[in-house]
C-alpha cells in the first residue's frame, strides 16, 4: 500500500483507524469469471434471513448473480482523527458492517477515488481481504468529476487496485458524467475509453459502465459516442426523481440501448428515509408495518430495468432493515402509487436545493467551508420558514458561514448535482439579514 495515503499524524493512530495493511490481493490478473461457492460470513446478529436476498442475472455472469442491494461506501462511519482535527472511518466498524452484509447475502460493494476523502477505498479493501475473491463484486471508479484528473488515468487506476488490494475491478465506472465533464470524457487527447478497454482485455475490469448526474442531452450525448462499450449506467432514481430530474426518460433511454440500470440515492442523501408525520401516517394507512425508508425500495422493485440499487448504509440498524426488504418483493399497486406521487408534489415545492451530501464540493473550497451543511442550513431555514435553529447554528460557525464564500465558483466545477452554489449562500447571506 502506498506510503502517501497516510495522513499528517502518528503512523500507528492512523494504521488503527482506517487499518492499512500491505497485504494484496490473491486474486488473478484473469479473475473476471463466474463466482461459484457461497459466503461464510460473521455471526448473525437478529433475526435477519441469510437466504432471501434478491439477485439479479448479469451478462457475462454465467449462471451468478449479483444481489439487489448494493452497499454504497460513500458514508461509512466515522471516528473522531487522532489529531482532533475532524473525522476519519472507523475500520472496525466497517469490519462489522461487511461481514454482516456478506453473511446475509449482499455480495456488491461501490467505492469511489473520492469517498472520504479518498480512504473509502483503503478501508474497503481492509473490510474484503478476509474474503474469497469470489464471494464479492468490487466496484470502483474513475473520477472524471475533477476535470485535473482526465490526464492521469493510467496512474489512478493503478493506486485505485492497490488501495482497494485486488488485482481487478468487477465493475468500473465513467464517474459522473455531467455537464462539465462531458466534453474532456470524450476528448481523444485523454484516451480514458481506450484504456480502461485495455484493462478490460486484459481482466483489470471485467464490465465498464458509467454514472450519470447529467440532464438527458448529456446522456444521449455519452451514448452516441460510447453506448456500444457501456454493459451498465448508474442513476439517481427515486420516487422524486422520477420526474423532477426525468428518470423515466432516462432510464426508457438506456433501455433502448439494451443497457442495465444501476440506482445510486435511492433514499436521495437520507431525504427519504424519514418524512413529515403527515406524509407518514397517510403511507402507513396503506401498509401499516411497512418502514418509510422501505417504500422507497419498494417503488424500484416496480421497476423490471434496475439491476442494482446502492444503499449507503452507516450502521447495522440500517444493514439489517435494507436486508429484510431486500428479501421480499412487494411492489407498489397503482393506489400506493398514487398516493406516493401526490405527495411528491408537496415535497417539491419545499425543496429548496437539491444537494445529497456526497462532499465533493468541500475539497475545492479554498475557505474550507463545510459547504453540505450550509446548503443544509439553507434548507431548513426554507422549510422552516426563518425559525430560530438555522440562524442558531450559522451564529456558532463564525468564520465558515454562507458570509465566508468568496464567489470563487469553484466548488461548483465538481458538484455532482450541479447546483449553483455560490449563489444558494449569497442568498443565504441576504435572508439571514
Amino acid at each position: 500500500m502506498e506510503e502517501h495515503h497516510k495522513n499528517n499524524m502518528n503512523r500507528r493512530d492512523f494504521l488503527k483507524i482506517v487499518g492499512i495493511t500491505t497485504a494484496t490481493s490473491t486474486a488473478a490478473l484473469y479473475g473476471c469469471g463466474s463466482k461459484e461457492g457461497s459466503s461464510e460470513g460473521s455471526k448473525v446478529l437478529g433475526p435477519i434471513p441469510t437466504d432471501k436476498m434478491t439477485y439479479r442475472s448479469f451478462p457475462g455472469l454465467g449462471s451468478d448473480k449479483v444481489s439487489i442491494l448494493g452497499y454504497g461506501c460513500m458514508r461509512w462511519p466515522t471516528v473522531p482523527a487522532p489529531d482532533g482535527k475532524g473525522e476519519m472511518i472507523d475500520q472496525d466498524a466497517v469490519n462489522e458492517l461487511v461481514d454482516y452484509a456478506i453473511a446475509h447475502g449482499v455480495n456488491y460493494f461501490d467505492t469511489a477515488w473520492g469517498y472520504h476523502g479518498g480512504q473509502s477505498e483503503i478501508v474497503l479493501g481492509n473490510a474484503l481481504k478476509k474474503f474469497d475473491r469470489s464471494q464479492y463484486y468490487l466496484a470502483d471508479k474513475f473520477p472524471g468529476y475533477d476535470l485535473d484528473n482526465m490526464p492521469h488515468v493510467e496512474e489512478i487506476f493503478t493506486k485505485q487496485l492497490q488501495k482497494c488490494q485486488t488485482e481487478y475491478f468487477d465493475f468500473y465506472l465513467f464517474h459522473n458524467v455531467c455537464e462539465k465533464n462531458i466534453d474532456a470524457y470524450l476528448d481523444p487527447q485523454y484516451q480514458i475509453l481506450d484504456y480502461l478497454l485495455k484493462q478490460k482485455e486484459q481482466g483489470r475490469i471485467c464490465h465498464l459502465g458509467f454514472s450519470c448526474h447529467g440532464e438527458m442531452s448529456v446522456l444521449k450525448r455519452f451514448l452516441k459516442e460510447y453506448g456500444k462499450h457501456m454493459e451498465f449506467c448508474q442513476l439517481q432514481i427515486n420516487y422524486v426523481d422520477w420526474k423532477f430530474q426525468h428518470a423515466k426518460e432516462k432510464v426508457e433511454l438506456l433501455d433502448e440501448y439494451g443497457i442495465d440500470v444501476w440506482v445510486m440515492e435511492p433514499l436521495r442523501g437520507g431525504k427519504l428515509a424519514q418524512l413529515k408525520p403527515e406524509y407518514e401516517s397517510r403511507l402507513h394507512a396503506l401498509r401499516p408495518t411497512e418502514s418509510i425508508p422501505a417504500w422507497a425500495f419498494r417503488f424500484l422493485q416496480s421497476i423490471p430495468q434496475v439491476k442494482m440499487v446502492l444503499s449507503g448504509m452507516s450502521n447495522m440498524q440500517q444493514l439489517q432493515e435494507n436486508i429484510e426488504t431486500w428479501s421480499t418483493k412487494k411492489t407498489l399497486n397503482d393506489t400506493e402509487k398514487e398516493v406516493l406521487f401526490s405527495i411528491v408534489e408537496e415535497m417539491k415545492k419545499k425543496i429548496v436545493v437539491p444537494c445529497t451530501s456526497c462532499r465533493y464540493c468541500t475539497s475545492r473550497c479554498p475557505q474550507g467551508l463545510d459547504i453540505p451543511r450550509l446548503l443544509s442550513l439553507y434548507n431548513e431555514y426554507a422549510f422552516s420558514q426563518g425559525g430560530f435553529i438555522a440562524p442558531m447554528v450559522v451564529s456558532t460557525l463564525k468564520d465558515k458561514g454562507p458570509g465566508a464564500c468568496i464567489q470563487c465558483h469553484s466548488c461548483e466545477k465538481v458538484c455532482p448535482q450541479q447546483i449553483h452554489i455560490a449563489d444558494v449562500l449569497q442568498d443565504f447571506v441576504y435572508r439571514l439579514r
